[in-house]
């Protein structure tokens, strides 16, 4: 944590900020007062070195990860650190039931940042979000636990997502045949990471997460490895989901260019798509026994709940289809089994976990549903109102985008094609 805040403030000062907007900690178990005597003993050093890059800093009050939760703790550090200001966001006070027209009234000249969401509040009720965000709109505590306890996995993705077009971007930019094996191997290895990535978060979601009673979490990249230790993101049962997901998504890759090219690239994937059907079949299998040992009450709920059987029936009629086909040769039907398969996967699971988001191992009490982690009434009904029309431009814009890159992809006439 101490390098992240130096690699903070020498970026910050390359950049020119004003402030260093940052966290106190936490200690487990300590009182307000030690939590306190120990942020004064220890980031006094981060402070002179944040104001010889030209910032103030300012401490925001994130309930979960920063003692800075009252105004008694700004105040108990004031004593000794009066410098250090405050990032006043009204709703993080608003959020915990605290009255955030008195900071103002009583610490306005300590107000080093502000930040404002647009969030109403009434009566100390959250009331209503901004439209812009439908995941926030919907199921706002999910959101906020999901995005901090998942900060490592989705950084990652991000990377390998950024690697990806870095890749196809500096791959011909030198004709020179090592620089674009580089490359190359770059982009495989990028593509290769994304999915076992998603699949893991998927896996995560299944297994559950060590949920905190303020409905935070945090999680290494791995600990224990064992999904009944120590949790981290990367266990046995997760590496078990990401090659699940691997396979899955490769057998749908490599059918959709069977479809999509031909000649060599065209045969090479009909060929992939025969053994990735059976590594898909075979790790689904092995998923789905570890799962009963890893979540019991999922199979339980999908068999008593109608929709999830449905799903079922539709992703192994799917599999089934897009065997088949490939088989006689009948390249989009096959596609569109491989598509079946995965949207009736992760419907009937989703429809098994309902009405859970976030299970909970440290307690069942603490794990966040449908129902308790919803938004306001007003929100869900905004959220009712944009879904519709968004998920009608999506389809709009995969219609037009499909027709026009109607047929096969033509290779370049010479060179490699890109």
């Amino acid at each position: 944590a101490h390098e992240m805040l130096d690699r903070a403030i020498k970026f910050g000062g390359i950049l020119g900020a004003d402030v260093l907007i940052t966290g106190g900690g936490q200690i487990e178990g300590a009182s307000l007062e030690e939590q306190a005597a120990e942020f004064v003993k220890v980031f006094p050093p981060f402070l002179d070195k944040a104001e010889k890059a030209g910032m103030s800093t300012s401490m925001y009050a994130v309930h979960g990860n920063s003692f800075f939760t009252c105004l008694e703790a700004y105040e108990l550090v004031w004593e000794h650190l009066p410098q250090v200001g405050i990032k006043y966001d009204p709703a993080n006070w608003c959020h915990h039931g605290a009255d955030y027209l008195e900071v103002a009234r009583k610490h306005g000249d300590k107000v080093g940042y502000v930040h404002i969401k647009e969030h109403l509040y009434i009566d100390g009720e959250l009331a209503s979000q901004p439209p812009a965000g439908m995941g926030d709109i919907a199921f706002p505590k999910v959101l906020a636990a999901g995005l901090s306890g998942f900060y490592l996995a989705i950084y990652l993705l991000l990377w390998v997502l950024i690697l990806r077009g870095i890749a196809i971007e500096f791959r011909s930019l030198i004709r020179d045949a090592m620089w674009r094996r580089f490359w190359d191997g770059t982009f495989a290895a990028a593509s290769l990471l994304a999915p076992v990535l998603l699949g893991a978060a998927l896996g995560n979601v299944l297994r559950g997460v060590p949920l905190g009673a303020g409905g935070w979490f945090t999680l290494p990249l791995f600990d224990s490895f064992s999904p009944a230790g120590a949790l981290g993101i990367l266990d046995w049962y997760t590496v078990l989901t990401g090659l699940t997901a691997l396979a899955a998504i490769g057998h749908h890759g490599a059918l959709f260019l069977a479809w999509k090219t031909d000649g060599v690239v065209a045969d090479r994937s009909r060929a992939a798509a025969g053994w990735l059907w059976f590594a898909t079949v075979g790790l689904w299998l092995l998923a789905t026994l570890a799962t009963l040992q890893v979540a019991p009450g999922l199979l339980r709920n999908a068999l008593a709940r109608p929709l999830a059987l449905l799903c079922t029936l539709l992703f192994l009629a799917g599999l089934a289809v897009s065997f088949t086909a490939r088989r006689q040769g009948r390249e989009l039907l096959a596609f569109l089994g491989s598509a079946a398969f995965l949207v009736g996967l992760l419907a009937a699971t989703a429809a098994a976990l309902y009405p859970t988001w976030l299970a909970s191992t440290l307690d069942p009490a603490w794990t966040l549903t449908a129902r308790n982690a919803a938004a306001a009434s007003q929100s869900l009904r905004a959220g009712l109102l944009w879904w519709p029309p968004g998920f009608v431009l999506a389809a709009v814009y995969f219609v037009v985008l499909f027709r026009l890159h109607r047929g096969k992809a033509q290779a370049a006439a010479e060179g490699e094609g890109y």
